[in-house]
C-alpha cells in the first residue's frame, strides 16, 4: 500500500508494507475470552445459590397476595356500603374457594357490583378457605356463608383463615361498624 504525503510542492511516496508482528504486540480484538466468561458465570451462579433459598416461594407470595386482596375487599365493602347506603352481599364459598360480591336491591334482587374492585377474583389458584368464624354462626368449614354489609358496614366480627397447599396460612379479621380489618400471618384465633 502506498501513501502520498503532501509537503508543499514536493510529493513524497512512502511504501507501507505489512510486516509480521509478534503476538504480544498485536492489537487485541474486542470481546471476551472464554476464561473471562467462565469467571462471570461462576460468580453469578454463586450469587444465585446464596439468594435463591432466601426468596419466598411463589405459593407463599400468592397466599399473601390473596390475603391482602381479601382484607382490602372486606374494608372496601364496609366503606362502600356505608357511603352509598346500599346493601352488599359477600358470598364465601368454601367448596370452590371463592369470594363473590353482589349488590342487593330494595326488591330483594341481587345484581353484580358496578365496581371493578368488587368484581375481580380475590383468591389465587391453590389458595383455600380453611374456615370462617363469626359469633352468629360459629366456625364453618364447608358450604357457603353469606355476609351482608349494610348501612353500618360489616354487622359482626368475622375471621377468615386462608391457607396454601404446604400448610402456610393467613388470618383476615374484620371488625364490625368501624371498617377495621387486620391481616395476620399464620393461623391465629382472633377474638373481639
Amino acid at each position: 500500500m502506498r501513501e502520498i504525503e503532501d509537503r508543499g510542492s514536493w510529493f513524497k511516496v512512502r511504501d507501507q508494507t505489512t510486516q509480521p508482528r509478534s503476538s504480544f504486540l498485536a492489537p487485541r480484538s474486542s470481546g471476551f475470552t472464554l476464561i473471562e466468561l467462565l469467571v462471570v458465570l461462576v460468580l453469578v451462579s454463586m450469587a444465585a445459590a446464596l439468594i435463591a433459598p432466601r426468596m419466598p416461594s411463589t405459593e407463599s407470595m400468592e397466599l399473601k397476595s390473596s390475603a391482602r386482596t381479601t382484607a382490602t375487599m372486606l374494608r372496601y365493602l364496609g366503606e362502600r356500603s356505608i357511603g352509598s347506603k346500599n346493601i352488599y352481599r359477600l358470598r364465601i364459598n368454601m367448596a370452590d374457594n371463592s369470594l363473590s360480591v353482589t349488590r342487593k336491591l330494595q326488591n330483594g334482587d341481587e345484581i353484580p357490583p358496578d365496581d371493578p374492585l368488587l368484581s375481580r377474583k380475590a383468591l389465587a389458584k391453590g389458595i383455600t378457605i380453611a374456615d370462617l368464624e363469626s359469633p352468629r354462626i360459629g366456625k364453618v368449614t364447608e358450604g357457603e356463608v353469606i355476609v351482608d354489609f349494610g348501612a353500618a358496614g360489616l354487622p359482626e366480627f368475622l375471621t377468615l383463615h386462608l391457607c396454601a397447599a404446604k400448610g402456610e396460612c393467613y388470618t383476615v379479621a374484620g371488625y364490625p361498624q368501624g371498617g377495621k380489618v387486620k391481616l395476620l400471618s399464620g393461623y391465629q384465633e382472633v377474638t373481639l
